[in-house]
């Protein structure tokens, strides 16, 4: 975020909007901004729609469901990530799980899938908590775009519409190395994470095309890779 200025700020979500004059804040956000923050009417805020913009208002109306406040201002961002698609495996440990999620978000990015491997000790979906934790990351770290989870029970349900890649302790090559003479903004691409104990090889080989690629050289912890890849993007990716 070029603005210098809104780093100081806190920022609030809303996906409300009237007339492109006012922002709603939903009844969760409202009691946020005026029970913990102690705001007023009268009192300057920053609201993002998730979509891009973050808006500077002024507070002109608090009930008990909601607060309403007019627009002053617009700044809009774009989404430099909005071709890339993190598959994240479900981990044993919720808590590592979640840091990966939280942390990557931090670092730009806002697609994700979540999903079963045939090593994958936990099962099902959790969104709401999953979203919940997106939306919390992406006001702590001054994101204006929402990020996007799905969830999947195995990666062969998914429909993979531009470049796989996979990574794995053996690849051919580093992210790095493929970021600086591959990447094209203009594609998509997908991560795939592995769950502790890695894919199986049936898994990667059902990916003919996907290419095998590695962090480091040494072997990191699932949720270890997912911020490691997450962090080489948000460097190498301007």
């Amino acid at each position: 975020m070029s603005d210098s200025f809104l780093s100081e700020i806190e920022l609030y979500y809303s996906d409300t909007t009237e007339d492109l004059k006012t922002l709603v804040l939903s009844q969760e956000e409202s009691h946020h901004l005026t029970k913990v923050m102690r705001h007023n009417a009268g009192d300057e805020i920053y609201v993002t729609d998730g979509k891009g913009n973050i808006y500077r208002t002024v507070i002109i109306d608090i009930s008990k469901r909601e607060v309403k406040t007019e627009i002053k201002q617009i700044y809009s961002y774009p989404n430099k990530f909005k071709n890339i698609t993190f598959c994240l495996p479900r981990l044993k440990n919720a808590e590592r799980f979640e840091a990966a999620l939280e942390k990557s978000i931090e670092l730009g990015i806002t697609n994700f899938i979540v999903f079963e491997s045939k090593r994958t000790v936990a099962r099902g979906e959790k969104l709401s908590r999953w979203n919940k934790i997106a939306l919390a990351a992406m006001k702590q770290s001054l994101r204006s775009w929402k990020p996007v989870i799905r969830y999947a029970e195995n990666l062969h349900e998914i429909s993979f519409n531009g470049k796989v890649i996979i990574f794995e302790q053996k690849g051919n090559g580093t992210l790095t190395e493929y970021l600086n003479n591959n990447y094209d903004s203009n594609k998509n691409y997908f991560f795939i994470f592995g769950p502790e104990g890695g894919l199986e090889y049936s898994e990667i080989e059902a990916f003919g095309n996907a290419s095998l690629l590695k962090l480091t050289g040494n072997r990191l912890r699932s949720e270890t890779a997912v911020i490691a890849a997450a962090a080489l993007l948000a460097t190498l990716i301007r």
